[in-house]
């Protein structure tokens, strides 16, 4: 059994790194799961025994990419402030969306298909009461979930929509964060400080590193996967 569970863990890895390399470079509706298959070395009806379908191969990179982001947050932040930490994690998925168009299609899916999308939702539910609850009176942990699934909707939108000269990055952030801290209700004064300090650092840098961060650590699981063979 112990073999098994082995076996079954380095095809995972090895059908999850694959899809990384080509969800960077073709997309996700760009990416069959037979190509996925092929990239990891392996037959087509392989990936079935891996993972249900291809939306469930993007949830587990889901879960890996929302973990390490809202951990860089945390780290690029240097701060106790909770709201700030929220600004820069969902500023660095709007950067990481402009980084190319296949990234910018992989999040909106990932904003879009329903299991990803309820993975979002109760993950950043849970975090949104300690980062707003001196600013939502005596809301309740069904008040979060509704108010992410608005929150969700405003990012799927923001991200869809591609930068330009005349909607640039920096104007993009400063909507969206201007949005998503009013429906939270935090004071405009609060906004505006959060806004400044968010587009006085280097996200562009920091979202660059966190995708390959993303890439390494899938070809990190797939050779310790590789090693308890």
């Amino acid at each position: 059994m112990k073999g098994l569970q082995a076996k079954g863990i380095a095809r995972r890895n090895k059908m999850l790194y694959a899809a990384v390399q080509l969800f960077l470079e073709n997309g996700y509706e760009g990416t069959t799961t037979s190509q996925i298959s092929k990239a990891a070395g392996m037959s087509a009806t392989s990936f079935f025994a891996a993972f249900e379908n291809k939306e469930a191969l993007l949830l587990a990179l889901v879960k890996v990419m929302f973990t390490g982001q809202f951990e860089q947050a945390k780290a690029f932040a240097n701060t106790d402030d909770p709201v700030l930490m929220y600004c820069i994690e969902t500023a660095l998925q709007i950067h990481i969306t402009e980084l190319s168009e296949p990234l910018r299609e992989v999040y909106v899916k990932a904003y879009s298909l329903p299991s990803t999308s309820e993975y979002i939702y109760r993950s950043t539910a849970k975090q949104l009461k300690a980062i707003f609850g001196s600013y939502m009176g005596d809301a309740d942990d069904k008040d979060y979930y509704e108010m992410d699934i608005a929150s969700s909707s405003i990012m799927r939108g923001f991200m869809a929509r591609p930068c330009d000269v005349y909607f640039t990055v920096d104007l993009k952030l400063k909507r969206f964060l201007d949005c998503c801290l009013k429906l939270y209700n935090v004071p405009e004064e609060k906004r505006k400080e959060m806004t400044q300090k968010v587009l006085s650092i280097d996200l562009a840098t920091i979202a660059r590193k966190l995708i390959e961060e993303v890439v390494k650590r899938a070809e990190k699981g797939f050779e310790q996967a590789m090693g308890s063979k």
